[in-house]
């Protein structure tokens, strides 16, 4: 991964998502720290966690309540790589003010 440079977004998320009250923070414990590729890889594993249907009620609620911390994450830093995109085409982008007088 390269190092980040001036004015270069390293951190997606300003605040980590907000766990439901109910859950008392354990189910989405950590996930503000976790990668793109860590979220969705946790995602995958609790989405068919839950298809399988063997989990108790309250095991599926905090798969669930994690699942959708998850899901919130990796859509922070989806939005975030955009972000980055988006200023790097703007950068690129050749300005018609910017460029010399060639007629003379």
């Amino acid at each position: 991964m390269p190092t980040p440079g001036p004015g270069r977004i390293t951190n997606v998320a300003s605040t980590p998502p907000t766990p439901a009250a109910s859950s008392g923070g354990s189910s989405t414990a950590g996930v503000a720290e976790l990668s793109y590729e860590q979220s969705r890889d946790e995602l995958i594993r609790v989405v068919n966690e839950l298809e399988q249907g063997s989990s108790t009620l309250e095991q599926s609620l905090a798969l669930w309540e994690r699942g959708e911390a998850l899901a919130r994450r990796c859509e922070e830093w989806l939005i975030g790589a955009k972000a980055r995109l988006d200023a790097a085409r703007s950068a690129a982008a050749p300005r018609s003010d910017a460029l010399p007088d060639s007629a003379s």
